[in-house]
């Protein structure tokens, strides 16, 4: 039986409060809307059993969205898309837009809605994937043109 001090509580707490959103949001830019929750829960579950290493890490969200990312591939694909709102608005969403991002690529679709949904910078969304800043640009701007083309320029 391990004790746990309440030094790796509370700095696991903190950990949490500060990061879980933006790693369930990541999670399910990349998964969907229900895989993502799941594999969010999973992935931070799995940073407290392993929280004397993962706190050590240079980027502990990123490598837990990878642990994430690799629990979703062993769910059964149920990529259903949408995009959260507070209770009190109805959002006024395009309903060709979550086929539209369903039918896009894992990356193409996380930088799409991390950057334009949730307003992710393009050094967050690099860091949180391990990828560039231009390759993070690149997967958001060929994203956003295959939604031009699939369901047109809606905004104009």
């Amino acid at each position: 039986m391990t004790v746990t001090a309440s030094s790796d509580v509370e700095s696991f707490t903190r950990f949490m409060v500060a990061n879980e959103t933006r790693l369930r949001q990541a999670l399910m830019a990349r998964c969907g809307s229900q895989v993502g929750r799941e594999v969010a829960q999973d992935a931070l579950a799995y940073g407290w059993e392993h929280w004397e290493r993962v706190r050590e890490l240079d980027n502990p969200v990123g490598y837990l969205y990878k642990v994430g990312r690799n629990l979703s591939r062993h769910r059964r694909p149920r990529l259903v898309m949408f995009v959260e709102v507070p209770y009190d608005r109805t959002p006024d969403i395009e309903p060709a837009l979550p086929r539209a991002l369903a039918a896009l690529s894992a990356r193409q679709r996380t930088a799409v809605v991390l950057v334009h949904c949730f307003q992710w910078t393009l050094s967050e969304v690099a860091g949180l994937m391990g990828i560039s800043k231009t390759a993070v640009q690149n997967h958001s701007e060929r994203g956003m043109a295959s939604l031009k083309r699939q369901i047109g320029d809606v905004g104009s």
